[in-house]
């Protein structure tokens, strides 16, 4: 059965580039990305761990941890990581799970037989503080990831979380939210007390509450 969203995150222990990690324990109160990629020298691959890593301070600053997964084993990931850092210009800094028995990969359902029975899709989990899973993205290995509509998604995941809104489309940290169908005008007049714009009544656009 596929991870839904709301499930808790299978925890695991496994061997990576910084050490064994037992996922749970290693991420603590905070936020965690789990992502896969195909294959270990890769072109896809090495410029996805590239971008992650330029943005590690990005993702810190969202309370959140990220983690890369492939079905290679530990000796391999160490021996591209220098590929990496040369093509890329950047240091890695974040670990790689070795998953040469596919036992993370088969936990979070990573690999898709129609596209390839021995290597992972391009997944990705959002984990929040709860261990929940709160949102999945699947690409083909054709296909490379865009980091910064992940850190977008972290920074609605993480406001929502706290105040009774929604995001519109294309919204970006800063800008306006919805109020949520759920909250009364009269509960919004204290939640919101920058008040909003009815644009209809069930949708009532107001400042971002947390700026």
């Amino acid at each position: 059965m596929a991870i839904q969203l709301g499930d808790i995150a299978p925890d695991f222990t496994a061997d990576t580039t910084e050490g064994t990690v037992v996922f749970h324990e290693w991420l603590g109160d905070g936020w965690g990305v789990l992502f896969s990629h195909p294959k270990d020298f890769t072109p896809v691959c090495t410029t996805e761990l590239g971008a992650v890593a330029k943005l590690k301070d990005e993702f810190e600053k969202r309370n959140t941890k990220v983690v890369a997964v492939s079905v290679d084993p530990l000796d391999s990931h160490e021996r591209w990581i220098s590929d990496i850092e040369e093509t890329q210009g950047t240091t890695m800094n974040f670990p790689i799970i070795a998953d040469p028995d596919r036992k993370v990969a088969d936990l979070y359902g990573m690999i898709h037989p129609n596209a390839s029975d021995t290597m992972t899709v391009r997944s990705v989990f959002v984990v929040g503080p709860d261990k929940k899973v709160k949102l999945t993205l699947t690409y083909p290995a054709s296909t490379g990831r865009n980091f910064q509509e992940l850190l977008r998604v972290l920074d609605s995941l993480q406001l929502t979380a706290g105040y009774s809104v929604a995001t519109p489309a294309d919204w970006k940290n800063g800008e306006d939210v919805i109020i949520v169908p759920a909250v009364s005008d009269e509960a919004a007049k204290e939640k919101f007390p920058k008040g909003w714009d009815a644009k209809k009544p069930y949708l009532r656009i107001t400042p971002q509450p947390n700026l």
